[in-house]
């Protein structure tokens, strides 16, 4: 009966590894997208939209920045004065809602994504 029992043990833990392997795969923010698009507006009125950024780093707008955005995505953003997503300054941005800068402040440059 040993020989059945070490088959079934390596079959186990073949099985066992595999599971874990989708799993962790599965859970993985790699390849991720925030489904919805990023609309914004610059200084000059164009608007641009970002369909779909993905969940990981930062996300630069246009060189002039933004003074209008609106989150149509499925999770909240993060606005930044800077380019690098870095610095005081910053706006939450719930999804499905849309700020307007004040007319005094600085233009938002870039968003990172809340996950």
């Amino acid at each position: 009966m040993p020989v059945i029992d070490n088959r079934r043990r390596r079959l186990g833990t073949a099985a066992g590894t595999a599971l874990l392997t989708l799993t962790v795969a599965g859970c993985s923010g790699l390849g991720r997208t925030a489904v919805g698009p990023v609309t914004y507006t610059t200084e000059r009125e164009a608007v641009i939209m970002v369909n779909s950024p993905s969940v990981r780093g930062c996300h630069p707008l246009a060189p002039a920045g933004a003074k209008e955005v609106a989150n149509g995505t499925l999770i909240d953003i993060i606005l930044y004065r800077t380019r690098d997503c870095t610095g005081p300054g910053t706006t939450y941005l719930p999804t499905t809602l849309t700020d307007v800068r004040a007319p005094s402040s600085l233009p938002w440059r870039s968003f990172s994504t809340v996950h």
